[in-house]
């Protein structure tokens, strides 16, 4: 006799799965490591330093 299965789980477990495919490429894509979010907000707070260091005036002198 053939095995008795419930549809609505059946579907859920397909659809999970689908997510988490679909969210592991979506991790490859997008995602960065926390090193590389690190070195970007250094390098971005250096060269917002430097672009400062390069004013004639203060913004507060004007």
């Amino acid at each position: 006799m053939a095995e008795i299965i419930n549809l609505n789980q059946f579907r859920k477990a397909r659809d999970k799965a689908e997510k988490q495919a679909r969210a592991a490429e979506n991790r490859i894509v997008f995602g960065r490591s926390k090193k590389a979010k690190t070195l970007a907000e250094k390098e971005a707070a250096i060269e917002s330093e430097r672009l400062e260091g390069h004013r004639l005036k203060k913004p507060d002198e004007e």
